[in-house]
């Protein structure tokens, strides 16, 4: 199963993204991140539980004061950093729960 939380706050919110994404787990999820608004569209990701997002975010003390955040569990394979949401390109984040199905499509796209 997977959550997703979005947050838009005055003080920068990526520690309350990551305890919102905590309270959302219950089935084993391995991953979880956020981005957040600002300069250069910090994304932080890490594999484990939120309770460890929590942690990295605490000691990099980002100031983003709106983002997204997502937690998952690896459905197809094995969990990979690499695959954790969200993830970003150009200066936009995503976030997703479920397949894309044009994936393919849109990979071609990105190259041009």
């Amino acid at each position: 199963m997977c959550g997703i939380v979005g947050m838009l706050n005055g003080h920068p919110v990526a520690v309350d993204l990551a305890a919102a994404l905590g309270r959302l787990e219950y089935r084993g999820e391995d991953s979880a991140g956020v981005a957040l608004a600002g300069p250069g569209l910090p994304v932080h990701r890490i594999l484990g539980r939120a309770t460890y997002l929590t942690e990295v975010l605490e000691a990099a003390q980002p100031q983003g004061h709106a983002g997204i955040g997502h937690t998952c569990r690896a459905l197809h394979g094995r969990p990979e950093l690499r695959n954790a949401h969200p993830h970003s390109h150009g200066g936009v984040a995503v976030v997703h729960n479920g397949i894309i199905e044009n994936y393919d499509v849109l990979r071609r796209q990105r190259r041009r």
